[in-house]
């Protein structure tokens, strides 16, 4: 027998002590389960386009039209999906973005069909430019770089925009200083201060949005994203940029991407009290697909395993292109 440092309660060793007890069966495993999945917590994204686009590699990328969206947001609904996330690729692209706040855009469009087909659905959108701008980049061009203070008016109208057409929540992911306190404050002033804000507070310049920027034709026709995404090497900037997004009056928190940031995920965890998302990003989707293709491991069983832990690191939220088969595994 031993005691645990600072606990006067007595451990007992082996062979007292077997672990294994709990482990012995699939009942035994469930009752003593420490992380749980549900589908009430995950939003699966979609992609709204000019024209659908099949991926066969990756279905869970495909691109919809405004029609199919709907019908997807209705089966989606009808396995038991409460939420999706609405990204949107225009007709026509500018240097300005302004697709993303026409009032008859195609996230709008889309947004007003799903309300119809799948009335009780979460419908969130991704507030950002980079699928809008002939350039690829999050905001507008001052030269070569992005002029944070200029491109936050047009974050704040995108965001208008949206809820004006049915959105539920917006979700910003330009990574400008101070487009939460932007958005927050032209929402309030269009009489839409119910709208949430799913702030992505700690979104990192990842090589794991590859599948994402293909699907969305968002890839940067010059440079890269690294002026304003965050750099994979910090922690405490994330902290820091999560903080602001609570004074600018975010609803809740987002670390992109999940995996390769667990360790983010139980630091804002630990450190805010507001309910925290983690994103599940194409790469990671990307690898285990192909990886479970060729054979090399289960998919099923690795999506779950990955997807629990990005809940036991912490998420209450997990966006994630497995959402639907998920709604069949559970």
């Amino acid at each position: 027998m031993g005691t645990v440092p600072g606990y006067a309660v007595p451990v007992s060793t082996f062979p007292v002590t077997r672990l294994r007890r709990l482990r012995r069966t699939d009942a035994l495993r469930g009752l003593v389960r420490e992380t749980r999945l549900s589908l009430d917590d995950f939003v699966m994204p979609l992609f709204v386009g000019r024209e659908p686009l099949a991926n066969h590699d990756l279905p869970g990328l495909a691109r919809h039209s405004v029609d199919t969206a709907a019908t997807e947001g209705q089966e989606l609904a009808s396995l038991g999906v409460g939420a999706v996330l609405l990204f949107g690729i225009p007709e026509e692209k500018d240097a300005q973005g302004s697709g993303a706040w026409d009032d008859d855009g195609i996230v709008q469009r889309a947004l007003r069909a799903i309300r119809t087909s799948a009335p009780g659905l979460v419908l969130l959108t991704d507030v950002c430019l980079c699928e809008y701008t002939s350039h690829g980049h999050c905001g507008v061009l001052a030269g070569e770089e992005v002029d944070n203070d200029e491109t936050l008016e047009l974050l704040a109208r995108t965001a208008v925009s949206h809820a004006e057409a049915g959105a539920d929540a917006v979700a910003p992911s330009d990574m400008m200083d101070g487009r939460v306190a932007a958005i927050r404050t032209a929402l309030d002033e269009a009489d839409l201060g119910a709208t949430p804000i799913l702030a992505y507070s700690a979104k990192y310049a990842s090589a794991f949005y590859g599948p994402f920027r293909d699907a969305a034709e968002s890839t940067p026709a010059f440079g890269d994203r690294r002026g304003y995404q965050m750099d994979p090497a910090n922690v405490r900037e994330a902290l820091r940029e999560c903080e602001l997004d609570v004074a600018e009056g975010a609803d809740m928190l987002m670390v992109k991407p999940a995996l390769p940031c667990l360790d983010v995920i139980r630091a804002v965890r630990e450190r805010f009290d507001l309910p925290l998302a983690a994103y599940n990003v194409s790469g990671e989707y990307a690898m285990l697909k192909t990886a479970g293709a060729k054979g090399l491991l289960d998919e099923r069983q690795a999506a779950l395993e990955s997807l629990t832990a990005i809940k036991r690191a912490g998420a209450d939220v997990v966006i994630s292109y497995w959402t639907k088969d998920l709604a069949r595994w559970l």
